[in-house]
């Protein structure tokens, strides 16, 4: 029995560099006896083509396959990890942390894939609130990081951080990068924090640019709770970003309150995928100079 009978194939919205790939896959998996649901993303790619919205993917197919860059996955994931969809990624040529099949192996990688032999991860997600004057202002998902960050000048934010409503500490920084382990390859790597494992049960707390130079990055546990309050004489406007792709404006006195969320994105890979080869290919470790 197939494990995968729908699948669901998204693209990198405005990309017409993939018209014709997508139009291969497409191909390949309903010669197969795939059905196979194009999503909206792909919209002015292939016109013959029916488009389906992102929450109808959630609901009838067993797999989506990504065909675009990291942040293309990044936004699958937010909209698919309540369904519980798996997801495969096919990059644009590049090698990517989360996007790991290449062009070139598109079709024989999926076939490997659909007949059952892939490695399996679970990757955790951050579930954000952000509160002013006791309402909720938004809700938002991110699977690399929340970050705190100044909205249009140079100027250092002033806060507080607390965990599981315990205070941490006062900083004034340019900003934090909350992330996940998947996120410690992102933005909290490029502001000095650890690469951590996605497998481990973790969130990093990293400082960006901090005014008092002790203040390191700190990696707590994944069940903890924490809590940004912006200081109320903080002057600079700020605002909360969500894997950098959404974003929320801040006051003084705004409550950011950030946890694990419960859903865990299911991430498949070639059964040859090798976390530690990705980490030499995009860190360039051991390159001569």
């Amino acid at each position: 029995m197939k494990p995968f009978k729908t699948i669901g194939v998204i693209a990198k919205r405005g990309d017409t560099r993939l018209a014709t790939p997508l139009a291969q896959l497409l191909e390949h998996l309903r010669r197969h006896d795939y059905e196979a649901l194009l999503d909206e993303s792909a919209d002015g790619m292939l016109p013959a083509e029916t488009l389906y919205p992102r929450a109808t993917l959630g609901q009838r197919c067993d797999l989506a396959i990504v065909v675009g860059g990291d942040g293309t996955l990044l936004h699958a994931s937010r909209s698919l990890a309540d369904d519980g969809v798996p997801l495969v990624g096919v990059n644009l040529g590049r090698l990517g942390f989360l996007v790991d099949v290449s062009p070139e192996r598109m079709l024989p990688v999926i076939d490997t894939v659909l007949a059952g032999h892939f490695v399996e991860e679970s990757r955790a997600l951050l579930h954000s609130e952000v509160w002013r004057d006791g309402a909720l202002v938004t809700r938002q998902d991110a699977l690399n990081d929340v970050v705190l960050h100044s909205h249009d000048l140079v100027r250092m934010i002033e806060f507080n951080t607390f965990v599981d409503d315990r205070f941490v500490n006062s900083q004034r920084a340019d900003g934090l990068v909350v992330a996940t382990p998947t996120g410690s390859t992102a933005y909290a790597l490029s502001a000095g924090g650890p690469v951590v494992s996605p497998s481990l049960a973790a969130i990093l707390l990293v400082p960006v640019c901090p005014h008092t130079l002790s203040n390191r990055p700190i990696v707590i546990g994944a069940q903890s709770q924490i809590e940004i309050v912006l200081c109320e004489q903080n002057q600079t406007t700020s605002q909360v970003a969500f894997d950098g792709q959404a974003t929320t404006g801040l006051q003084p006195g705004d409550r950011i309150r950030i946890r694990q969320k419960p859903a865990m994105l299911r991430l498949l890979h070639p059964p040859d995928y090798d976390h530690f080869h990705i980490l030499r290919a995009k860190l360039r470790w051991g390159e001569t100079p």
